[in-house]
């Protein structure tokens, strides 16, 4: 199994965080922060060539659920998105939910995280 699900896109970086936030919102998740890896590196002087976004994503019912369940889920919340480009090549991606919460040991929280993963798979997929 594979620790990640990640897709490749002809769309600049830009318009994939704009398409993702769209469809993320169709699956009832919010973008909590936005991170602009490239600008912050430049910005302290050590350059960085490619775009990276990092964005902290969660779905409220959802967060709520796994955390009155099992309180340790908390390790691994909010979920990550990244936005980067290599080597021209745009990509988004995602560690998979269900990866982070084996750690949990969980039947009921691998259940949410399964949930999760599927909905946020198609948000990226339709991103992409």
């Amino acid at each position: 199994m594979n620790f990640d699900f990640t897709v490749k896109t002809d769309k600049h970086p830009e318009q994939v965080l704009s398409d993702l936030e769209s469809t993320l919102k169709e699956e009832e998740f919010g973008v909590l922060w936005s991170f602009n890896v490239k600008e912050k590196l430049d910005e302290k002087g050590l350059g960085f060539d490619d775009n990276f976004y990092i964005l902290e994503v969660c779905n409220p019912k959802d967060a709520k659920q796994v955390l009155e369940t099992n309180k340790m889920a908390g390790y691994f919340l909010p979920c990550k998105v990244v936005v980067y480009v290599d080597q021209g090549q745009t990509y988004i991606g995602m560690p998979k939910p269900t990866s982070l919460m084996d750690f949990v040991d969980d039947s009921q929280v691998r259940h949410v995280a399964n949930d999760v993963e599927q909905r946020m798979m198609r948000c990226i997929e339709k991103a992409a």
